[in-house]
């Protein structure tokens, strides 16, 4: 049976989180209540005996000082209406995880499989609102409909509740087998686009008859005939495709052939704006200096630094993931810059990290697309994704700026960067230098992707609309 452990702060000292909702309220939906409290749920899915139960909230989820805690019981008071928000089945839920290996080191003890805690948090809400109003506080403030769920209850119904689970366990119960389909290519033209758009491939129609040209090829037939394999192309083919080709990760516009023409009717065709104005000038300059390390070859461009050190430097974009969940995309983008700056090279250790934001303006009053999110709310969320995924790995955020514009409404710019320090040398030969080869040992390391990263590449190579998928958003 799950036991359920509840935080909240102590009568007596300030609760920050709660005020802020509170003035969130008033700032973004114009509801002005009484007061706002935070309590902090822990569900925790193992098999533990109570008095283990009372050790970990004693000891790993409270803090005697300022917070009061409790075991299968409702700490919530003095309220009018109560939401609880936590995810959905199969979104990656870090403080749970976090929660689950800190339960494994306070008791000594290994993680089984299904061994699990679940987050969720709970607002306590004092003031004249309706069950009506709760659920739109908790729709357009406080939960994100893609990955998260909530469940609204009155002071009454919780008298009644006895601190039972208000969400239930959001384990993932669908069949685990794995289902290879064969997908049909012998279709026109519109059927093409129709899977195109279905399996969210994010694929042009020249791209899909390009593949639709090559699975019906007489050499590719044989060839797959003799490898066991059907005619027509299994979905994990058509996946790795997809996401092989998708702008996202080819760069595809970056990489064309553009025809141009200026303002006195001059035309021009340039070969690839990125062989053209980024590599090929860089390639030019580094003709006449010598610092420049390693570029284009890696996950981060390196230069030399001086006579012992090299830096390491990466930006990307996390553009169309912030634009449906702010938090969770802007925190990857930023982890993932730190990814890319550790495994540069021999592997350089990150110091610092910085950004750049473009949103539509906060005070924006006009309807909001389908599927969108009010600016004020993107801004908020990036901007703690990118604190929490940063400052609080220990890597600071040391610069950044913000930039408002109208058009940023339907895509939300954000750009994160992270440089890093490695000795130019290490074991006794450069560091930047590295070759990859059959037997080496591969090291994986941070937390399983869930559901909420599926697509992530295709998504983001296609304009939002209202059928982008909900579960491409890490």
């Amino acid at each position: 049976m799950p036991s359920r452990v509840e935080v909240a702060m102590k009568p007596d000292m300030p609760d920050a989180a709660g005020a802020g909702v509170r003035a969130q309220l008033a700032e973004d939906l114009g509801i002005e209540v009484d007061a706002v409290h935070v309590v902090d749920v822990y569900t925790i899915h193992m098999d533990l005996e109570a008095k283990d139960v009372e050790r970990v909230r004693t000891e790993l989820f409270t803090d005697p000082v300022i917070q009061v805690s409790a075991v299968n019981r409702s700490i919530a008071a003095d309220y009018d209406f109560l939401i609880e928000v936590g995810f959905l089945p199969g979104v990656t839920d870090n403080v749970g995880r976090s929660a689950a290996e800190g339960i494994a080191d306070t008791l000594g003890r290994v993680l089984k499989t299904g061994d699990a805690v679940f987050k969720s948090t709970q607002y306590a809400i004092k003031g004249d609102v309706s069950a009506h109003t709760c659920e739109r506080i908790a729709r357009d403030l406080l939960a994100n409909a893609l990955i998260q769920r909530w469940v609204v209850k009155s002071a009454e119904e919780m008298t009644k509740l006895d601190g039972a689970l208000l969400l239930g366990l959001p384990l993932v119960t669908a069949e685990s087998d794995v289902e290879v389909r064969t997908i049909e290519l012998e279709v026109d033209d519109n059927a093409l686009l129709a899977l195109s758009r279905e399996m969210t491939l994010a694929l042009e129609l020249e791209e899909m008859k390009a593949i639709q040209a090559h699975y019906r090829d007489e050499g590719v037939r044989a060839a797959r005939k003799a490898a066991g394999l059907p005619v027509q192309p299994t979905d994990i083919e058509l996946e790795c495709l997809a996401q092989t080709w998708s702008e996202h990760c080819k760069h595809k516009i970056f990489n064309a052939d553009i025809v141009y023409t200026d303002e006195r009717g001059d035309t021009r065709t340039v070969r690839s704006l990125f062989k053209t104005y980024v590599k090929g000038v860089t390639d030019e300059v580094a003709k006449d200096i010598d610092w420049l390390v390693s570029v284009f070859d890696d996950n981060a461009g390196t230069i030399r630094f001086s006579d012992t050190w090299n830096f390491a430097f990466k930006a990307e974009t996390h553009n169309s993931p912030s634009a449906l969940d702010p938090y969770g995309g802007a925190m990857t983008g930023i982890v993932g810059v730190n990814r890319d700056v550790l495994g540069a090279g021999l592997g350089c250790r990150c110091i610092f990290n910085t950004d750049v934001f473009c949103f539509a303006s906060p005070f924006y009053e006009d309807e909001i697309p389908p599927r969108l999110l009010h600016p004020r709310r993107v801004l908020r969320g990036v901007h703690r994704g990118v604190k929490d995924g940063g400052n609080q790995s220990g890597i600071p955020d040391v610069n950044g700026a913000i930039v408002f514009h109208e058009r940023f409404l339907g895509k939300p710019l954000v750009f994160c960067g992270t440089g890093g320090l490695i000795p130019r040398e290490v074991a006794g030969r450069p560091s930047h230098a590295k070759r990859a080869k059959p037997g080496d040992a591969i090291v994986m390391t941070g937390g399983r992707i869930g559901k909420d990263g599926i697509h992530g590449a295709t998504f983001s190579s296609e304009e939002l609309h209202e059928g982008s998928p909900a579960t491409a958003v890490q």
